[in-house]
């Protein structure tokens, strides 16, 4: 199989915009970035496993990541890049909204974190020849440009055998009462606008983009917010919403 070369860029500059406003608020659990606060213990657990499970490490260990290389793609202000250098990995995190990168420095610099924060792009990146063990792709390929460009150049950043963990919005009914109606409209989780239902992806189709990317999917579960108990929780079943994918690039390329 023959993997393209990735577009210089598949970023959208309306999606980096929404984002670069949101900046100074990453770090209060009440602001604009409240849902991803509130969903944060579960992607976590959902990540670690993964990571525990792909490199087989002891997640009761003092630094079980320790000599992993994890690249956090649409890093934000770092709620998923803190945790992973507190577990002992190299992190590095990258955004495409420039103003995301000084909040998430200034932050892993008062949590005593070492952390290589960048103003950057995953194409820039592989086109740079870096090469990571596991990629966090979160939240991320419904705002780009180009999804399947984008996951080439995710797939080009994983060094063979490495895992990327990727999550989306699904594309139905259900995802826009929720997401569109709910969470920005009669909550106001979220900024109006944040989301367009219509770059929302379904579980089968980005199985399809990944594949396309050269990856291999092996796992995907749904992340399921409990309005009564004000939690989320993962599912084996319900990916009507919000989901998380593992995939893997495999040892050798496949052939032509």
């Amino acid at each position: 199989m023959s993997i393209e070369t990735a577009p210089v860029n598949t970023v959208a500059p309306d999606e980096v915009a929404k984002f670069e406003a949101m900046a100074a608020e990453w770090w209060d659990p009440q602001g604009k970035f409240r849902p991803l606060h509130m969903l944060n213990p579960c992607r976590l657990g959902y990540i670690t496993r993964q990571i525990a499970a792909e490199f087989d490490r002891d997640l009761t260990a003092p630094a079980p990541f320790a000599g992993l290389r994890i690249l956090d793609i649409g890093c934000g202000g770092g709620l998923l890049s803190e945790p992973m250098a507190r577990l002992g990995a190299e992190v590095v995190g990258a955004d495409a909204a420039p103003g995301n990168i000084p909040v998430a420095q200034v932050h892993a610099r008062q949590s005593g974190l070492d952390i290589d924060y960048r103003h950057t792009t995953a194409e820039a990146l592989a086109q740079g020849g870096e090469r990571f063990d596991v990629v966090l792709n979160m939240e991320v390929v419904e705002h780009v440009a180009d999804p399947q460009g984008f996951l080439r150049a995710c797939h080009d950043l994983l060094k063979p055998g490495g895992l990327m963990v990727c999550s989306t919005l699904n594309r139905n009914p259900k995802s826009y009462v929720f997401a569109i109606v709910g969470a920005e409209r009669v909550m106001r989780w979220l900024p109006r606008g944040t989301h367009q239902w219509e770059k929302f992806i379904t579980p089968d189709e980005l199985f399809a983009l990944l594949s396309g990317a050269g990856l291999t999917p092996v796992d995907r579960k749904g992340f399921v917010f409990n309005p009564l108990r004000w939690d989320w929780s993962i599912s084996d079943r319900d990916l009507s919403v919000n989901y998380v994918t593992a995939s893997i690039r495999p040892e050798t390329a496949a052939p032509d």
